[in-house]
């Protein structure tokens, strides 16, 4: 959600969220109308707005595919979030969804439950992923669900 403008298939994308939510769809209004917006939960609002007209089911298979592609593009086109993520060393990153518990959250995130991170958190392991690509280290696990204890090194997304 970070306000990260990225260049796509020759257009300028405000935020990389605008070009995640606009992957959903086949329509080039709607993606249009997505591109334009300047804020990142505004995208993710127009998206909401036009659910109805989804081609990529959001959470599947498809969305990972399209969250990944969205994520090396933002730090190919912005080092110092390439850096910043080298130099996080082997931190487990968490989207922390603790305020907000819903499916899509426990998706992309995880929240903190009497004291342990539960949830999928595929944005935290997609992070952790690139890192592992950027520093030529093997590959970080990609689970489908968790639970780690807070004594672990936990880096709390702000890409």
């Amino acid at each position: 959600m970070a306000p990260c403008p990225i260049q796509h298939e020759g257009k300028r994308w405000l935020t990389t969220e605008a070009l995640f939510q606009a992957m959903r769809f086949a329509d080039e209004e709607i993606r249009e109308t997505i591109r334009n917006e300047k804020s990142p939960m505004g995208a993710k609002m127009k998206a909401k707005k036009h659910r109805d007209a989804m081609v990529i089911q959001p959470m599947s298979d498809e969305d990972l595919e399209n969250m990944i592609s969205c994520l090396r593009l933002k730090i190919e086109q912005h080092p110092e979030l390439r850096e910043i993520l080298i130099e996080s060393g082997d931190a487990y990153f968490v989207e922390d969804c603790t305020k907000r518990q819903r499916s899509s959250g426990l998706f992309w995130g995880a929240a903190l439950i009497e004291g342990e991170w539960v949830g999928e958190n595929w944005l935290g392991e997609l992070w952790m992923e690139l890192r592992a690509e950027l520093i030529g280290g093997l590959e970080a696990p990609a689970t489908s669900s968790f639970q780690v204890t807070t004594d672990k090194k936990l880096v709390t997304l702000i890409f």
